[in-house]
């Protein structure tokens, strides 16, 4: 089986990593996939999941017995070992199942381009249904799913854990949001309303649970086990509120085409905030700091489009 990358992954690793890592990485791949595929012990390769994701290839494979199952493989900046402790941690409840350790070599894990090492981690995952997401469902059904979702993950992280803190991912993301205010003098004010509000949420921060870190309704995948369950965790560990202001503007493009974009933005701070039994102050400074962060790091990343809606979606708040 050939496992040409999707061309969404392709442009993806290109903006995040730069053309020529991410062009080495994506070049070892073919070796990367067939050491998983090896070491999966019986592994038979079906076809590649498109569109697939922005961060990885998976590879739809069956095991010796004949069940489906998922083969990840994601480039060692994008921290598969992390994800893989994350959900060894959750352990099924509320997201992808780990099935028989795969891997392709870790020793890459801590480097900081696709291309760095050629080790890959390689996840095999419980098979979910990867064309059906909560974005297939109405609006206000799929937020009631994603929140009955979310709340399964926030759990004592394990002992002895590597994941980083929300201040830690936050300070390193701060780097990024002062540069985009120098380099355009007009997101300024955008980018400084964030950065306080992120110092006042950081100082007051009282909780510590495992987080997803992306969580959003496209990483909600319907499956057989469970209606629905997360996949694809950035995870580290800190307060409810950080892990939910990600979801609180999933759809924004369909809000900002909207002529009430505004006050809905708003109501759906309230009311996640309700239903999770989340302060609803803190969600909404965590709200402004992600928008913005997502939004400057967009534009450095040439995604123009993308960037000028995440920040059109922050002035609202």
């Amino acid at each position: 089986m050939g496992c040409e990358p999707p061309r969404r992954l392709e442009r993806a690793l290109g903006e995040m990593y730069g053309d020529a890592a991410a062009a080495d990485w994506l070049a070892g791949l073919p070796g990367l996939t067939e050491r998983a595929l090896t070491a999966g012990d019986g592994l038979t390769a079906e076809r590649v999941a498109a569109p697939g994701g922005r961060s990885s290839l998976v590879v739809l494979v069956r095991r010796a017995d004949g069940t489906p199952a998922a083969l990840k493989i994601a480039p060692p900046a994008a921290r598969p070992d992390l994800e893989r402790a994350a959900l060894e941690h959750w352990n099924g409840w509320g997201a992808v199942r780990t099935l028989d350790a795969s891997e392709a070599g870790a020793s890459g894990a801590g480097t900081s381009e696709p291309g760095a090492d050629d080790a890959a981690g390689g996840l095999l995952l419980e098979r979910l249904h990867h064309e059906v997401s909560l974005r297939s469902l109405p609006e206000a059904k799929a937020l009631l799913e994603a929140a009955g979702t979310v709340r399964r993950l926030w759990v004592e992280p394990p002992a002895g854990h590597g994941f980083e803190t929300v201040a830690e991912r936050t300070a390193r993301q701060s780097a990024g949001m002062r540069a985009a205010a120098e380099a355009d003098p007009e997101l300024a004010p955008l980018v400084e309303a964030a950065l306080a509000a992120r110092a006042e949420l950081v100082e007051g921060a009282s909780e510590l649970l495992l987080l997803h870190g992306n969580f959003r309704q496209s990483k909600v995948l319907s499956g057989e086990r469970a209606p629905w369950l997360t996949v694809g965790p950035e995870p580290l560990v800190g307060e409810r509120a950080y892990d939910l202001a990600r979801l609180v503007r999933d759809r924004a493009e369909d809000l900002i085409a909207a002529s009430g974009g505004p006050v809905t933005a708003r109501r759906r701070v309230k009311k996640l905030a309700e239903s999770l039994e989340v302060d609803q102050a803190r969600l909404h400074g965590w709200t402004l700091f992600r928008a913005v962060e997502s939004g400057t790091r967009a534009l450095a990343e040439g995604r123009r489009q993308m960037g000028e809606v995440n920040l059109e979606f922050a002035g609202w708040l």
